[in-house]
């Protein structure tokens, strides 16, 4: 089973997990996992892997519309490498500075390839936290800062594996691996979004996510879509374009159900930049884009 199935398994046993994070009284509590294989490509860095697995975690909290105080990692590879080491732990450190919170520690274990795990803690404000399920028929569909980076940084990273280039597309690649939790925004939308959820499995997943939690549809308008520019360096045509921005995932960006009369204020609010991309409609409906079926393709843990 992939990693939806296998929390659907779970979820008669543990019935508050499906949100982001955990919340235990006023505290959100998250964990995440990574391996070189499958994470982190040929050529990037272990500031940039610090860094991403971190805010990997951080925008979980970010999601749930609470304040990042604090993040810990296990940190395991073959051999200790004291250069990486520090590096791993700079990239850690910065990433939790940019949103306000503190890196604390973590572990150091052996394992036959890099692999880290991160669980960041945060604290919910007066406003509560925000889940999956408040979604309402007549919200607008709404997202955060720009779709697409991670798979422009992946083409970037191939293409200097396949090119054996002069190590400035290796370098674009781990500036773009390197985004910024969206926490800020998430406390702005934490009193106005109905429904939230960060986009680490891509945009079109993560709305059939949300539309199974909220038992809603959702209709998106590809042309509202902000996509980052770095896509168009790298994208085989509109086609691709959209599959890079909408399927692929690892942006860590936020997806919201806005109420109308809140999205003016929200956008003004949001420091990374809030898009109206659609609206929330009945379930019946379904997720469509431009009135097609969406499919709910995007990253998944396991096999499809």
């Amino acid at each position: 089973m992939n990693e939806r199935d296998a929390l659907r398994a779970l979820a008669a046993d543990l019935p508050h997990a499906g949100d982001d994070a955990a919340v235990v009284g006023d505290t959100v509590i998250t964990t995440d996992m990574l391996h070189e294989r499958t994470d982190f490509p040929p050529g990037t860095t272990r500031y940039t892997a610090g860094w991403r697995a971190v805010g990997a975690s951080l925008s979980d909290v970010a999601a749930m519309g609470a304040q990042a105080t604090a993040a810990v990692a296990v940190y395991a590879d073959a051999a200790f490498d004291e250069e990486k080491l520090d590096r791993f732990v700079a990239g850690a450190v910065d990433v939790c500075e940019a949103v306000d919170a503190e890196y604390v520690g973590g572990d150091l274990d052996t394992h036959d390839e890099f692999t880290t795990a991160s669980t960041a803690v945060g604290d919910a404000t007066d406003a509560g936290v925000v889940t999956r399920s408040g979604a309402r028929p007549g919200d607008a569909l709404c997202v955060t800062g720009e779709w697409g980076r991670s798979a422009a940084a992946l083409r970037l990273f191939k293409r200097e594996t396949d090119e054996a280039g002069d190590g400035e597309a290796v370098e674009r690649a781990n500036d773009l691996f390197r985004f910024t939790p969206r926490v800020a925004d998430g406390l702005a939308l934490a009193d106005r979004a109905t429904a939230m959820m960060d986009s680490s499995d891509g945009l079109a997943r993560s709305l059939h996510q949300l539309a199974e939690a909220s038992e809603v549809g959702f209709t998106l308008d590809p042309e509202r879509l902000p996509v980052h520019p770095a896509v168009d360096a790298v994208a085989e045509g509109p086609a691709d374009r959209f599959e890079l921005a909408a399927h692929f995932g690892e942006d860590f960006e936020l997806v919201c159900a806005v109420p109308e009369e809140a999205i003016e204020p929200a956008r003004e609010a949001c420091p990374g930049g809030l898009t109206r991309v659609g609206r929330v409609v009945d379930a019946a409906d379904g997720v469509t884009a431009d009135g097609e079926p969406l499919p709910d393709r995007g990253y998944t843990h396991g096999s499809e």
